[in-house]
């Protein structure tokens, strides 16, 4: 059922693209000689291909989420059990370097107006 729902989002990708491709742009240079699309029920095909992309559209975001569920669970248990156990080696193969600490010199104490000689 997964790869089937995968083919039939392949296949609703492919027509949207050529949906948008055979649309006539609306806005821009190509605006000003558009005024050849109201002859001849030309403005229903625009129509068409509009409510065409936005089908093709939301039936990829439903078979998308749609798939999900059909995802086989021993592929993404073993993908999770791989990704888990490169993790652990990688961070047992990571040397420490210890970095030099840097000495603090000790503290003075400050001299009271006592101990200072007078002038």
């Amino acid at each position: 059922m997964y790869i089937f729902l995968i083919v039939m989002i392949l296949i609703a990708s492919i027509l949207m693209v050529l949906a948008v491709l055979v649309q006539n742009p609306k806005s821009g240079m190509a605006s000003n000689f558009g005024a050849s699309n109201q002859v001849m029920g030309v403005r229903q095909t625009a129509d068409f291909l509009e409510k065409f992309t936005w089908g093709s559209a939301v039936v990829v975001l439903l078979l998308s989420l749609l798939s999900i569920v059909f995802i086989p669970t021993e592929k993404v248990v073993s993908a999770k059990s791989q990704d888990a156990q490169e993790i652990v080696n990688s961070t047992n193969n990571v040397e420490t370097v210890e970095m030099p600490q840097a000495e603090v010199p000790a503290e003075t104490p400050a001299e009271t107006p006592a101990e200072t000689p007078a002038k």
